[in-house]
């Protein structure tokens, strides 16, 4: 069995695979769902050919606790792909993750710009006709939906042939 995020939103259920090259996000991210932190947040920010952003919200000063900082973990062959699952943050120096918050990249092209700058930590495996709708919901002008698009976020186990048929480049 593997263990894989389930993100269940009112337009669908998102699949994602955590990435082990990135151990620091990837236990973070399980910790924060097994825990229920994003259960009463939201997918906030919304962007055609940009990104799904959840979690907790952008505030003016930008991400200070530390229990919610994560150094990052860059990897050269994770990159900002069609999918990819990566770690907000605000402009700190030392490009610091906030833990709290994630994004799903909506370019078909790539957001190649972000690659080194912010965390890849996994990636969509089922579920991105649901990042579509998500993104192209009505939106105000901080693209944020107009109406809630809430989240529930899980850890779920599926066989490693259910895995195999979401996720064909599944490798042990």
């Amino acid at each position: 069995m593997h263990d894989i995020g389930q993100i269940n939103t009112p337009k669908g259920e998102i699949l994602l695979w955590l990435y082990d090259e990135t151990p620091n996000h990837k236990a973070s991210f399980i910790e924060l769902a097994n825990k229920g932190y994003w259960d009463s947040l939201s997918f906030n920010r919304v962007i055609p050919n940009f990104v799904a952003q959840g979690g907790c919200p952008d505030t003016p000063e930008g991400f200070n606790d530390p229990e919610y900082l994560l150094e990052p973990e860059f990897v050269d062959s994770l990159t900002h792909t069609y999918g990819a699952l990566g770690a907000g943050r605000d402009g700190n120096p030392e490009k610091l993750s906030a833990r709290c918050q994630f994004y799903i990249v909506h370019n078909k092209d790539g957001l190649h710009r972000l690659d080194g700058d912010y965390t890849v930590f996994g990636k969509v495996i089922k579920g991105m006709d649901v990042v579509d709708t998500i993104v192209n919901v009505e939106r105000d002008s901080i693209d944020e939906p107009l109406s809630k698009i809430t989240l529930d976020v899980n850890m779920i186990s599926i066989s490693e042939t259910e895995l195999k048929t979401l996720y064909p480049e599944f490798q042990e």
